[in-house]
């Protein structure tokens, strides 16, 4: 955001303080709500930390200063009315100051991506017990034959059985295709990027 695109916000509105809806850059879903003044905009903007104006501390806050839980911007948009803001961060942990991903427990999300995130962890942690840690032992090879099993099952499924079935087999494609995208250090976004762009072209 160009400080003209600042200039062109509509301060004036609610005193000086635009209410900022943020959302998790992967999965979509909506985190918190928090305001903004000029300051914290521009803060925002200048440092890549999101941070907004408290009202009760009477005080710029970044979020995560005390708590770690940091969120990374991405992006900033505005509303039709240029009264509001879309701010798309990436979260370090929980949002919430209960602990929780999101200050709105019902928040909707795009699961794949929150699967994708676990798979990641899986990776990275290795615990023991683990299906997913034990895939990624066995190396991409392993888990590419593994997702070409997944898909005769699936393929097999949709001509030779019930719905649940197929769900079944297609939930278990899915999950292993995850794998085999994090163990070439892809993500589903990335899948997803691709289908755009193609569906842009089209």
């Amino acid at each position: 955001m160009s400080p003209e695109e600042m200039d062109g916000l509509d301060w004036e509105k609610q005193g000086g303080l635009l209410p900022a809806v943020v959302q998790d850059a992967n999965s979509g879903r909506v985190l918190m709500l928090g305001f903004m003044n000029r300051e914290a905009l521009g803060a925002t903007l200048d440092t890549g930390h999101v941070t907004f104006w408290s009202r009760t501390k009477d005080r710029l806050w970044t979020k995560g200063e005390t708590s770690g839980n940091a969120l990374s911007l991405v992006r900033i948009q505005t509303d039709c009315d240029h009264d509001t803001l879309l701010v798309i961060a990436k979260p370090s942990g929980p949002t919430c100051h209960l602990g929780t991903v999101s200050c709105f427990t019902e928040a909707p999300a795009n699961f794949l991506a929150e699967l994708d995130a676990i798979v990641r962890e899986r990776q990275l942690d290795r615990p023991d017990g683990s299906y997913t840690a034990t895939l990624f032992a066995s190396g991409t090879r392993g888990i590419a034959k593994k997702v070409g099993e997944e898909g005769v099952e699936a393929a097999l499924a949709a001509v030779a059985e019930d719905d649940p079935a197929l769900l079944g087999e297609a939930a278990d494609l899915i999950y292993h295709l995850t794998v085999l995208l994090r163990s070439r250090g892809l993500s589903f976004n990335a899948v997803v990027d691709v289908l755009k762009e193609r569906h842009i072209q089209t």
